[in-house]
């Protein structure tokens, strides 16, 4: 009796803790650490598994260890993995009923860096650009629009930290394709345009993440109030026009609190549920040509 209860207790810790681990009948466990060229985790890398005819049946992030673990039917799949700053990783894989189908370590390589603007002076592109906002509605549904007149200047410098720039939005010009919507947003109890006609972006910190991502750090001044934000910018890199001109292109998100800029106003519906969300998702989408 003892020596099976001893045996038992070996089986058990030799284990591992994927021995705690349900899985249905048909299916199995899937698990990869993804490793960058210095043999380091690479931590928030992208992962996809996707079946023979590319239909993704589960995707999500690599822990802080670099890893993950997925349960999956058995079959035949194709993993991909994605990280900022790395080439795109694709292999087959193969996960079989009840078993650990273990990918060992996937290692990156590192993509070449996107060429950069020459130094100088470029503007926005208003043509070629756009800046859309999201509220929350109601608690459930979302609320889309856009300022439709805005103008920039980015100071581009040889040590691209030290580049600046200089955004002026057009406050009145804000259409979520709603006239009496558009109105009120246009009021005192939102924008406030008639007092404070413009909403003025500055920065002069470019802070580089890695890849092609930078933190761009500045200055927001929305209804007369003065505020630190951070943007989250991917640069996407230079290309040429119809007419042969240089741009640069980048994506740009971040979240606005409201009550940061005393846009408070706020009506609660039934159930205590507010008609508006207290936060406003703003992306941002921008080519930049060089001054003329």
């Amino acid at each position: 009796m003892m020596g099976r209860w001893l045996a038992s207790r070996t089986k058990q810790r030799q284990a591992g803790p994927l021995a705690a681990v349900q899985t249905p009948s048909n299916a199995g466990v899937l698990s990869c650490r993804v490793l960058s060229p210095a043999n380091e985790p690479v931590p928030n890398a992208r992962w996809a598994v996707s079946d023979t005819v590319g239909r993704t049946l589960v995707e999500g992030g690599t822990d802080p260890f670099g890893s993950f673990v997925a349960t999956i039917p058995a079959g035949e799949y194709r993993l991909a993995v994605f990280a900022e700053g790395y080439l795109p990783y694709r292999m087959p894989c193969t996960v079989t009923e009840d078993s650990l189908a273990s990918l060992g370590d996937v290692t990156l390589r590192a993509a070449q860096p996107l060429e950069m603007p020459a130094p100088g002076d470029w503007e926005i592109d208003l043509a070629h650009s756009s800046i859309a906002c999201t509220a929350r509605h109601i608690g459930v549904a979302r609320v889309h629009g856009r300022f439709n007149s805005f103008a920039g200047v980015v100071r581009i410098t040889d040590d691209a930290t030290q580049t600046a720039m200089h955004v002026v939005i057009d406050a009145a010009t804000i259409d979520t394709n709603v006239r009496m919507r558009d109105d009120h947003l246009r009021s005192a109890d939102f924008l406030d345009v008639a007092r404070f006609p413009t909403i003025e972006f500055y920065s002069d910190q470019f802070v580089p993440r890695g890849g092609n991502r930078w933190d761009v750090i500045g200055e927001l001044w929305l209804r007369g109030v003065a505020r630190t934000v951070t943007l989250d910018m991917e640069y996407l890199g230079l290309g040429n026009g119809m007419q042969g001109e240089a741009r640069a292109a980048c994506r740009v998100t971040t979240e606005l609190h409201r009550d940061d800029f005393q846009v408070s106003w706020q009506t609660m519906l039934a159930r205590g549920i507010a008609a508006v969300g207290p936060t406003i998702r703003v992306d941002i989408d921008v080519q930049v040509v060089p001054k003329s």
